[in-house]
Parts: structure tokens; sequence; C-alpha cells
């Protein structure tokens, strides 16, 4: 009890005599200052608001980045997916210019022909092992007939091997069951045409006398009116013959190309059409130049040759 007395009598000692002076001290301030005691809470107040308004702007930022951020990434997502529309529509387009050209080619190669001419499209190409072929969309029902010959504004394609009332098989000139005959056209030496492989074809049967040289223009002979006269097939890339033997076969890049066909014509008459003045210096650029070629501007026959009409689709 005592100990606890003691000690309480010496603890307010203390505070009297820590107190007396701070009271005097702050007796002796002026009226419009602030007192001494609230200075550290004043300070420490600050520190926490500054603290926090520190904190609450780092929030704010944050999120407001990561905000924009989203936005940001919104807008990719949407800027691609009409870059890509837009990449559709530009390749739909260019396609679309790529047919146009093709079929005004087309229209412009039957206006000037005295040919009867059925346009066709390519709808598929048969995997068949006994034959390499083409399908067409035209059989039977618009006249197709079995061995009419198949062409494009460039040259031979083949013909009609068999048809469907819809559809018809055409079995391509680089088939080696094909049968073409076919002329060398500077000297007239009379062959056969049939294929060798995807690429190349040849002019079998030559007789061994023959001139025939490596570029020399391969064209049909009209022989039965399946093709015009004179229409262009390829071009010799090689000539081979046997030591021994009657004949010899020159080896023929074929002008067209069947596996990258979209649209054929079919022969339906080939009105007596001779190209042979038409293509007289060779057939290097595209026929329908040559049709148009100065002299003969509107691509059309003399006046004294037959006149058969063209045939509508």
């Amino acid at each position: 009890m005592n100990f606890f007395a003691f000690d309480l009598r010496k603890l307010l000692i203390v505070i009297a005599v820590i107190a007396l002076p701070i009271l005097s001290i702050n007796m002796k301030r002026n009226p419009g200052e602030d007192p001494w005691y609230s200075r550290p809470f004043s300070w420490f107040v600050a520190a926490s608001q500054g603290g926090y308004s520190s904190f609450t702007s780092g929030v704010r930022g944050t999120t407001s980045m990561y905000l924009n951020l989203m936005g940001i990434k919104k807008d990719n997502l949407r800027m691609q997916r009409e870059n890509e529309e837009l990449r559709a529509q530009l390749g739909a387009l260019a396609e679309l210019k790529l047919e146009n050209e093709r079929l005004n080619s087309l229209l412009q190669f039957k206006l000037n022909t005295k040919m009867e001419l059925l346009a066709a499209k390519v709808i598929a190409r048969d995997l068949s092992p006994d034959h390499e072929s083409i399908r067409i969309n035209r059989g039977y029902r618009h006249g197709l007939r079995k061995l009419m010959g198949i062409i494009t504004v460039q040259g031979v394609v083949g013909y009609v091997l068999a048809t469907e009332m819809e559809t018809a098989q055409i079995l391509v000139l680089t088939d080696r069951s094909a049968a073409i005959d076919a002329l060398v056209q500077r000297t007239r030496a009379r062959g056969l045409i049939s294929g060798k492989d995807a690429n190349s074809i040849r002019l079998r049967y030559l007789e061994r006398a023959d001139d025939v040289g490596v570029g020399d223009a391969v064209v049909t002979s009209g022989l039965k009116g399946t093709f015009p006269k004179g229409f262009p097939v390829g071009k010799v890339t090689s000539v081979r013959k046997t030591d021994f033997g009657i004949s010899q076969e020159a080896y023929v890049e074929p002008v067209v190309s069947p596996s990258n066909l979209e649209e054929v014509f079919v022969v339906l008459n080939s009105g007596g059409e001779d190209f042979n003045e038409k293509l007289a210096t060779g057939f290097g650029a595209p026929l329908l130049s040559k049709m148009n070629a100065p002299g003969n501007p509107q691509g059309v026959a003399p006046a004294s040759a037959p006149e058969t009409a063209v045939k509508t689709q």
C-alpha cells in the first residue's frame, strides 16, 4: 500500500513539474497562434490526407488507364474486322474485274467470228484413271454431240467425249488418247495431236521428210469441221527422228493449259472459217488482237465468205 502511494505522489509531482512550464508557455502565446499541442495532430492529419490523396489518384489513374486500354482493344478489334471485310471486298472486286475481262474477251471473240459457238463454264475436272478430262455445264439438251470441238480465245482445248442432259465430259488435248488432226503452219506438214503429259503434247505420224523445226506453230487442219481451219494448237519445242522408220514426231507446247480453264466455247458449227490469214505471222499474242489486227479492224471475214449466224447462249 505504501509502495503504491509513494509512486503516485512521485508521479503527481513529475506531472506538475512538466505541466507548469508548459502552461506558462501556452499562456504567453499570441491570441491568433495555434496551440502547440495541435501542431503534431495537424501534421498527422495532413500526412494522412496527402497519402490518401496520392493513393486515390493512383487508383483513379490506373483505372482510367485500364479503361482506356480496354477501349483501345475494342477499337483495335473493330478495325481489324473492318480491315478484313475491306480486304474481302477488295478481293471480290478484283475477282469480278478479272471475270469481267475474261467474259468481255469471250464476247468480243464470239461477235467477231463466223463460227456458231456456245459458251460454257468448266464445273469439274474428272479424276478418271482412263482419261484426262474436264466437265462443262452444257449437255445434249443444249445441242452438244460427241466429238464437237472445244476452244477458248487462245486456242484448242479438246473435244466432247460424252454428253449428258445438262453436262458434258471433254477430253482435253493433253490426254494420251486424244486425236486432233493438225498442221505445221509454216510447211503444212500434217500429223495427229495427242497428249504426252500434263504440260505437253505430241504431233505424231509426220512424214520423215517433212520440214518441222523448233518454234513452228501448229494449227488445226479443219478436217470434218470439228475445229475451224488454222486455229492455234501449240508451238514445237523439239523434234525426234528415229534412226530407222518412215515417220517422225514433234513435241509441242500447247497454247492452252486445260487445268486453268474457267470458261470455254463449244464449236457447234465451224462455219468454214479459216484462221490461217489472221494468224499468218504466228500467234504469240492473244488471238483476239490478231483478229482485230490492222487491215481487219472488226475481226470480220471478207465479204465473199459465207455468213453463219452466231448462236446466243
